[in-house]
């Protein structure tokens, strides 16, 4: 299927990109996918996949433009991100012949780019449609995850409600690309009402950001990965086989908060724990990505991952030393509600 039949893969072409990183193009036995790479590629990796219709510009640069998410996260890892299939930037429209993939292919791919970069265990970071393919390979390829940060995961096959409203948004693609309705119908899989704009509240740059962004890309491509995602299978029976530790993120006002409360109930709970952010949609690394720092330092002390203090400057930031009660890092903290976050599920480690 796609561009090869074998499992080896290659870069075809590197090229440089913003704050030092590097775009790789990875044939895989399933297609090429584009990788960004930043950081040292001697230290941990961490993999990124982002949500339907966005590439990891669109959906982790609010969270990676946050210093203490660069301190904590590039200080520890280097961060792989992968583009699904024709959502880079400047993407041509995909071949109609080519055939549309699996979730099982897409859950392949990854595989196959960690071969490619002679990757072992990876740390995963994944948004809704892109947690659901990580949370997939985790189950095909346990050995090969340390551990899981998830976005308003899906893992339950869709409900009749959900196939149906994504027939009809990917019959709207398929003739109309993303403008008008399909682009509005995406912004609220992303984002909070507030954050849309209203009568009462303006819309926010992060919204107005997103919108151009949609402007620019394949309608064809985006159907692609939606059509794969309508046709997901059910992980709930596999979920309990998980040994990795997973942190949940959800936005109480995310299409999927009940998705990531039943994948957090059937997820071994000595080895998760969910945290719900207030006043937030689905794409909580955009929205509020500062509700996301505590826990993610939190969860990572349990791999023996740090940030560095003296790198700490914002006053904004949750992580600052002073502003980090020693009750707060304690497990029994995690049953305690915070602002703008509540947590609900204690994680032992």
């Amino acid at each position: 299927m796609g561009e090869s039949s074998g499992s080896a893969s290659f870069s075809v072409d590197v090229e440089r990109i913003s704050f030092g990183g590097k775009e790789h193009l990875v044939r895989t036995r399933c297609g090429s996918v584009t990788v960004a790479v930043y950081g040292d590629e001697d230290k941990p990796a961490l993999v990124t996949y982002p949500d339907v219709g966005l590439n990891y510009l669109s959906c982790f640069q609010g969270l990676f433009f946050c210093p203490e998410a660069a301190s904590l996260l590039l200080h520890n890892f280097c961060i792989y991100h992968i583009n699904p299939q024709g959502h880079e930037l400047g993407a041509a429209p995909i071949p109609c012949d080519v055939p549309v993939l699996s979730v099982d292919d897409l859950a392949d791919q990854v595989a196959d780019v960690l071969d490619f970069f002679s990757l072992g265990s990876v740390m995963c970071l994944g948004v809704t449609a892109g947690a659901y393919v990580l949370t997939l390979f985790a189950t095909k390829y346990r050995e090969r995850v340390i551990g899981l940060m998830l976005v308003s995961p899906l893992c339950k096959a869709p409900s009749w409600s959900e196939w149906l409203y994504n027939k009809l948004l990917l019959n709207l693609l398929y003739y109309y690309g993303t403008r008008g309705l399909v682009k509005e119908c995406l912004l609220q899989r992303y984002f909070n009402k507030k954050v849309r704009g209203d009568a009462q509240y303006p819309e926010s740059d992060i919204v107005q950001a997103c919108k151009n962004l949609l402007d620019e890309k394949q309608g064809e491509n985006i159907w692609r990965f939606l059509q794969s995602i309508n046709e997901r299978h059910d992980l709930t029976d596999s979920l309990r086989k998980l040994q990795c530790r997973t942190l949940i993120f959800v936005g109480e006002n995310s299409e999927f908060h009940e998705d990531a409360i039943h994948m957090t109930a059937k997820l071994d709970r000595r080895y998760c724990a969910l945290v719900e952010v207030q006043d937030c949609g689905s794409l909580v690394t955009e929205e509020q990505p500062y509700a996301m720092l505590m826990p993610m330092e939190y969860f990572l002390m349990g791999y023996g991952l740090y940030r560095p203090y003296q790198l700490s400057g914002s006053p904004r930031s949750p992580l600052s030393p002073c502003c980090i009660s020693p009750e707060l890092l304690s497990p029994e903290s995690m049953g305690v509600k915070l602002k703008p976050i509540k947590t609900r599920v204690a994680v032992d480690f």
